[in-house]
């Protein structure tokens, strides 16, 4: 008869509690359920491993003689899980994210990730083209667009608000052509250039630049006006002189269906999905 190793647990549990009902109670077990594995177990090996008797049971000569393999079996499978446990949480996660969101955001507070975790490896991707979770290009990403394709899974976690913003000190400064500080040519999809390319009657402004930091570069350095999200501005020596609701924009956490259960992955997206679930917005907007 092959032997069910997990019986082994149940004879330890007998051999130290010395009742079934002691026994059934640390393992969580019927009295019946014990007794019947009990005997399954002695069957397998083909020896007695107790004396029964009507005050509990007590270990015969060769069940005592197993008593101390019992105890290895144990602490193996306690060294086992503690490892398994300890290595849950460890690899290379690669999350594919905006610039704006992992320099004002993630990289601020990503030592509270790495203190809980500190076998985790985070590799941060922020090239402008999207990354395709499909060819594995990173194994999560964070997206102001909903996935339309691919073997994804994704959900809304939060929401990034912009505003009209300007140096801190002086006037306030009307939006202009000759104010205005833009995306350049080859930005003209991004939704703030659309925005101000409209309220700018499809003129052109007088800076463009190819980055959101270098446009709060030229905010702060008082050379105009910029469409900036929030997030970017806080703590920053700007302010925002008006909210641009309709320019809000949802934020997705993406995740390869393949990797969606893995441990690690899932560590990650729950700490991003708890960093973001409020509206990135800044402490320096109007009242």
């Amino acid at each position: 008869m092959t032997l069910n190793w997990d019986d082994s647990r149940v004879f330890l549990a007998l051999a130290r509690a010395g009742t079934l009902t002691a026994a059934a109670q640390q393992l969580g077990i019927g009295i019946a359920t014990l007794s019947r594995r009990i005997e399954r177990f002695e069957k397998g090996l083909g020896i007695a491993l107790f004396f029964r008797s009507q005050i509990g049971y007590q270990l015969t000569e060769e069940g005592t003689a197993l008593v101390a393999s019992a105890e290895q079996m144990e602490a193996a499978m306690l060294g086992f899980s503690k490892q398994a446990l300890d290595t849950a949480i460890s690899g290379t996660v690669r999350l594919a994210t905006a610039e704006n969101l992992a320099t004002k955001l993630i990289l601020p507070n990503l030592n509270q990730l790495k203190q809980q975790h500190p076998e985790l490896n985070i590799e941060i991707v922020t090239d402008i083209r999207t990354a395709n979770l499909h060819r594995h290009d990173a194994d999560i990403a964070l997206r102001m667009t909903k996935p339309t394709q691919g073997h994804v899974s994704f959900r809304r976690v939060g929401t990034l608000s912009y505003g009209l913003y300007q140096a801190l000190e002086g006037p306030t400064i009307e939006l202009t052509p000759e104010t205005a500080i833009g995306w350049d040519s080859h930005y003209q999809d991004l939704p703030a250039a659309l925005w101000l390319n409209q309220a700018l009657d499809s003129k052109t402004p007088a800076l463009t630049t190819t980055s959101v930091a270098t446009q709060l570069a030229a905010c702060k350095a008082g050379l105009g006006i910029a469409v900036l999200p929030d997030l970017v501005t806080t703590d920053e020596t700007v302010r925002c002189v008006k909210t641009l609701p309709e320019l809000c924009q949802p934020i997705y956490l993406v995740l390869h269906n393949d990797l969606r259960h893995s441990k690690r992955i899932r560590c990650v997206a729950d700490f991003l999905t708890e960093l973001i679930k409020q509206p990135l917005t800044a402490l320096n907007r109007p009242n």
